[in-house]
């Protein structure tokens, strides 16, 4: 510690300075419930993270039954419900093929972004952070889960305060 007047090195302790005689001030002390803050957003992080895990998981479950059913139908094992996409026409053989292989593509795609964010919030890492919210903003629009946990990520992610207690953790 130094002497605010002139500059000398103040031992720890030392109420006056010993050459200017000005009174040494005192340190500045914490900010009182910092730790209780980081505490409590650390709790809020590990709490998003197991949801990202928890929505990966229902995602790609029910992506799975959507498009077996989706196959199931237009492949007319429900009987013949009139003319598809892809039935018959010429030409037509590639696009519903196409369709459901980008529709897969899509699942998985958004499926492993979803555990890349739930593994970096788990680990707390700054890339983490950054993919959770990228993953966020994608899912805003998957009603109504999505949208939830997006607004959620998107609360507790973003803004300096919470920025700042994610460097803390």
């Amino acid at each position: 510690m130094f002497c605010s007047g002139c500059g000398q090195a103040l031992a720890a302790g030392q109420p006056f300075c010993p050459q200017c005689g000005r009174p040494a001030t005192a340190p500045v002390p914490p900010i009182p419930g910092l730790e209780f803050q980081v505490e409590s957003y650390a709790g809020k992080v590990k709490s998003l993270s197991i949801v990202w895990f928890i929505y990966a998981g229902f995602s790609f479950l029910t992506g799975i039954a959507g498009l077996t059913f989706a196959h199931a139908f237009f492949s007319n094992h429900f009987g013949n419900w009139g003319n598809v996409p892809w039935s018959g026409g010429p030409g037509n053989e590639w696009f519903g093929p196409m369709i459901m292989s980008f529709v897969w593509s899509a699942l998985v795609v958004r499926t492993i972004l979803a555990l890349v964010a739930a593994w970096g919030l788990v680990e707390r890492t700054q890339w983490g952070r950054i993919v959770a919210i990228v993953a966020a903003f994608l899912s805003l629009l998957k009603f109504p889960f999505g949208t939830a946990i997006g607004i959620w990520t998107l609360v507790v992610l973003l803004g300096y305060r919470n920025a700042t207690l994610y460097e803390q953790i």
